[in-house]
């Protein structure tokens, strides 16, 4: 298993700068995505040095990037950019993936809310295509509400997920939470030929298939990632003591994070570490993980 954060590291400049949407111009946006390039390239050469090889790309590496009101022609500006930071990930064979925010709902009931999301995912895979990342490097969505009925929002995603371009299909992968449980997504998945990404914080607040251990669970995952597929991707993360169920913690709890590891940590996993100090726990999920190996 390998270990990795997602999209900001505490101690170097964020590639995740943005404007107000009222401030928004070309020449702003060049801007941005420029000095946002030039952050991640940092980040990922930093990551590189201490062998953290899993990483999640910000979805504001270019601002408003789904949004009608950039026009800008990004990708083809910025080609050999895009293509350079490319090689360089591919080059230290990372595992580079996306995150769509809490309102990208591919099944909501609201036509319009269904219509950026769409235009979400497609952004999100435009990204990573920029960068000459091949399919095997994802989208990780989630299910989004149920609105009172699981099969109509299931049946709506199915939907949505039709409208896609094929190329952000390829991309795409389902995750399990505390609305839909690794159950549901599996048979959602399975609807529409997904793969999925098991979240262990998420299935132990909505548990299902109570009959299977963590490593069970992420073995049945691990049969929806096809054999030309990147490697088999997991979340790990533990509750913030003083806020609302779900919230991720400060700093990854390492008891928890081993008896984790215990259960799959000999397994092709690509393990995205949530917590708020990102590269720090990353770091130390990573020292624990090379001590096991050394021992």
């Amino acid at each position: 298993m390998r270990v990795g954060y997602a999209c900001v590291n505490t101690q170097l400049p964020s590639a995740s700068r943005t404007l107000r949407l009222a401030n928004l111009s070309e020449e702003r946006l060049r801007e941005l995505i420029a000095a946002n390039l030039d952050a991640l390239e940092a980040i990922l050469r930093w990551n590189i040095e201490h062998e953290l090889f899993v990483f999640r790309l910000s979805s504001e590496t270019v601002p408003f990037g789904s949004h009608e009101a950039n026009t800008l022609r990004w990708r083809e500006e910025l080609t050999e950019r895009f293509a350079a930071l490319g090689t360089l990930m591919r080059g230290a064979g990372m595992g580079i993936s996306t995150h769509p925010g809490q309102f990208t709902v591919l099944g909501s009931p609201r036509e319009e809310l269904v219509a950026a999301s769409v235009a979400e995912v497609e952004y999100h895979a435009r990204l990573l295509a920029a960068f000459e990342l091949d399919p095997s490097h994802k989208v990780v969505v989630h299910g989004g509400g149920v609105y009172g009925d699981a099969r109509a929002a299931a049946e709506r995603f199915e939907l949505a997920f039709e409208q896609l371009s094929p190329s952000a299909r390829a991309r795409l992968v389902l995750e399990n939470d505390e609305r839909w449980s690794l159950e549901d997504v599996l048979a959602l998945a399975g609807q529409v030929g997904l793969p999925v990404v098991f979240d262990a914080f998420h299935h132990e607040l909505r548990p299902s298939l109570p009959k299977l251990s963590v490593r069970d669970a992420v073995l049945l995952v691990r049969e929806t990632w096809g054999a030309a597929e990147s490697r088999q991707e997991v979340h790990f993360s533990t509750q913030a003591s003083d806020r609302r169920p779900g919230a991720h913690a400060e700093t990854v709890d390492l008891d928890a994070f081993a008896r984790f590891a215990d259960e799959v940590g000999d397994l092709e996993l690509d393990c995205v570490i949530e917590v708020k100090d990102k590269e720090r726990s990353a770091l130390r999920a990573s020292a624990l993980l090379a001590d096991r190996v050394r021992a």
